[in-house]
């Protein structure tokens, strides 16, 4: 026996932390002789050679076992170096194999890639670690690389090898941390987990980090998958994205949906639709209803339903909940040729504690912090990344590409932002670590967020980060370059909190309320801002939007909330509703039903659908009401102080003031005549009343329009009478 006791010993244990070392075939000195040995550890195999390929004929050099556990060596003489071989391996049951031996190849990894990795600036590290499949020299296979810079010993195990992880332990490339193998003749569709055992001796079984598919629940490994199979079709689509990349002004209505409860199949078990079913459905609907954008609610692998999606384990898996990865390319891929953009809920804030994923990943705090004050999240029961730490930023900036990359999205809506931000953020005194200069402001994070928005904005113009972001932190949607955070756009979290507070309230106590409606103004145009109505909107015991409303009946409820539809897309700001709101589901949403599309067939509910249709094709038809979102003069206040009325009235209009709507919000329960102060002489066309019978409302309005008079009021010579039924938002557009 070549092999010394003691390594023999830690290869049987899987205790070995360099097994390259002695696995595989290497020079050796016997005596005077010089040769090569070659050592082999495989399972279950009764007897094995080695197979001198360039040979002729090939020559066989059999091996001897020195373990019954599978270990077997030869020493050849005579061989001034290495060759190629593969082993031939006779098993228990007869078989007979001839293969590549794993440890016979050079890292997959090179020493400038590492270097870059562990500075945080592999851009692309999703192509060297995880799962790769690859061909070298010819040999067909699966690399495996993972970053475990305080294991003692990795293995990657799978079906290959019945989950032992003595059979394929994996290198150390040295000061990076990263374990590598090459594991020829492996290919698609491999089960495969890490087997890492810490420096205390505890064995841990880890998922892929970097796994881009994973079987179901209960079961966790990832699957050996290659998500650029995908031929694509929308290359116009996005050269014509990246022509726009500096047009934030361009249309945007969104339409935020849930995949698994958007529409199910009560005929098959009320399962979801999967990728490719519902793609021409949800591309059918949105063109009908004049969405520009889809944003899909987190579709990263995760193992609990209940979590939404916001609970990640698999952060570059597309779930398998509705297909494999290269069906939700065709999702991408099919909404892109009906006109429809597609923005993804991307969940970098935090990750939970399950074993079998980021958490203590190779028995320490590799992701998250080791100060519960940093590394707990205390709303979720999470634990949040440091952002502080090289790989791990590494870690995620790459994942933000690779959705761009591998997949085609339109955008990336960041969830959480505000935890991110905050050292204390629902955090009591004492429970949370100052920055380095004393303050409550996560710098790590802040430059993260500033990193990531760079790097999308850079590798894919035109892909839109959007930031769920609730504070009054400065400079969340201006570029880096003057300071910002560098998003494109920031959620309107205190127009959507004040607006609601006023509409939940009774009409005879709305007059008391009045600066709920107007006070966002005051900051409308700090940000490049969305206004939403989101999922978060409708769970919880808040109550649908339908039933938010501050009414009695069904009817007096829809009619509340077509005025409040449109009033918001008349508003200033890119547009948001989550499914089911825009028809006015009387329930909340349930994540594992589908929404009750049986509801369209009443006035009450089909009325509000079509309304949110006709504004939706108004806003993208008509350049003042989606090109002046962020322009401070494309808005202006006709009448916003008439508390006694409920009554606010504003112009929207573009720099030359050529094009004008007027905006007349009556959220009173009386009806009354109005007289407003126009800018211009002319007819005053009727576009949108939400209280027309088309959208089940009583028909009273303006007769298609009204002609200005001489009447001076709110400080024009010219205005116009209007009249107004309760609860009721009209929107009048000026022609000469």
């Amino acid at each position: 026996m070549i092999i010394s006791k003691s390594e023999l010993t830690a290869l049987l244990n899987a205790k070995h932390a360099t097994p390259h070392a002695v696995l595989g075939m290497h020079p050796h000195k016997r005596g005077r002789s010089q040769g090569v040995v070659v050592r082999a550890f495989l399972r279950e195999v009764a007897a094995c050679e080695v197979v001198e390929l360039d040979a002729t004929p090939p020559q066989l050099h059999p091996m001897k076992r020195v373990a019954a556990e599978g270990v077997f060596e030869v020493f050849i003489a005579k061989r001034p170096g290495v060759f190629r071989y593969q082993l031939r391996a006779t098993f228990s049951n007869g078989e007979i194999r001839q293969f590549f031996d794993p440890y016979c190849f050079l890292p997959t990894l090179g020493d400038q890639e590492l270097f870059l990795f562990n500075e945080g600036n592999e851009h692309r590290i999703y192509e060297k670690l995880g799962a790769q499949p690859r061909n070298l020299g010819g040999v067909l296979g699966v690399s495996f690389a993972v970053w475990a810079p305080s294991a003692a010993r990795v293995s990657v195990v799978g079906n290959f090898n019945h989950w032992d992880g003595r059979y394929h332990p994996m290198r150390s490339l040295g000061a990076s941390g990263v374990w590598e193998l090459f594991v020829p003749g492996l290919g698609e569709g491999e089960l495969y987990k890490f087997e890492i055992r810490d420096q205390h001796g505890t064995v841990r079984l880890k998922t892929d980090p970097y796994g881009t598919y994973f079987e179901a629940p209960p079961n966790n490994a990832a699957i050996v998958c290659d998500p650029r199979r995908f031929k694509w079709t929308d290359s116009p689509w996005i050269d014509r994205r990246a022509a726009n990349a500096t047009k934030l002004d361009q249309p945007m209505s969104v339409y935020e949906v849930h995949l698994g409860s958007w529409r199910r199949i009560p005929e098959d078990n009320d399962r979801p639709l999967t990728y490719r079913e519902a793609a021409p459905q949800l591309a059918d609907y949105c063109v009908e209803m004049g969405f520009t954008h889809v944003e899909v609610m987190p579709l990263a692998e995760h193992p609990f339903d209940g979590s939404w999606g916001y609970q990640v384990t698999g952060f570059y898996a597309p779930t398998h909940r509705f297909g494999p990865p290269e069906d939700f390319a065709w999702f991408v891929d099919l909404l892109h040729s009906r006109g429809i953009g597609v923005i993804l809920d991307w969940v970098p804030a935090h990750f939970p504690r399950d074993t079998f994923a980021l958490a203590e990943f190779d028995g320490t705090h590799l992701y998250e912090h080791a100060d519960p004050r940093q590394g707990a999240h205390m709303d979720w029961g999470t634990l949040i990344f440091n952002y502080g730490r090289n790989e791990v930023r590494c870690f995620l900036a790459a994942n933000a590409l690779a959705w761009c990359e591998r997949y085609h999205l339109d955008g990336l809506r960041v969830d959480a932002v505000a935890s991110m931000l905050y050292l204390d953020y629902s955090r009591k005194e004492g429970q949370w670590v100052p920055n380095k200069f004393g303050g409550r402001e996560n710098l790590e994070a802040i430059a993260f967020l500033k990193h990531v928005n760079g790097l999308v904005h850079h590798y894919y113009p035109g892909v839109r980060m959007i930031a769920e972001e609730s504070t009054s932190f400065a400079g969340v949607s201006k570029p880096t370059a003057e300071g910002g955070l560098g998003f494109d756009y920031k959620w309107n979290m205190g127009w959507m909190n004040d607006t609601l507070r006023y509409f939940t309230k009774e009409s005879i106590v709305r007059r008391y309320h009045h600066s709920d409606l107007t006070f966002g103004m005051l900051y409308q145009y700090a940000e490049n801002f969305v206004t939403v109505f989101s999922h978060d909107e409708v769970v919880h015991g808040k109550a649908s939007m339908l039933f938010k409303m501050g009414a009695w009946h069904i009817a007096e409820k829809a009619a509340h909330l077509r005025s409040l539809y449109a009033h918001m897309w008349a508003w200033p700001g890119k547009k948001l509703i989550f499914m089911g709101s825009e028809f006015a589901q009387s329930r909340e949403w349930a994540h594992d039903t589908s929404l009750d599309w049986h509801l369209c067939q009443y006035p009450d509910h089909e009325g509000v659908r079509l309304l949110v249709r006709d504004l939706n094709h108004l806003y993208t038809a008509e350049p003042v009401l989606s090109e002046n979102d962020f322009n401070v003069q494309g808005f202006r206040w006709i009448s916003c102080q008439d508390t006694d009325a409920n009554l606010i009235a504003y112009l929207r209009q573009d720099a030359s003031e050529k094009t004008l709507f007027a905006v007349v919000g009556h959220f009173g329960g009386a009806a009354r005549d109005y007289r407003i102060g126009v800018p211009r002489h002319g007819y005053w066309r009727e576009m949108i009343n939400s209280n027309s019978t088309y959208y089940g409302g009583s028909g009273v309005g303006n007769d298609g329009g009204r002609n200005t008079e001489e009447v001076p009021r709110d400080g024009f010579s010219q205005s116009i009478l209007v009249t107004l039924p309760p609860h009721t938002t009209v929107i009048f557009k000026w022609s000469e």
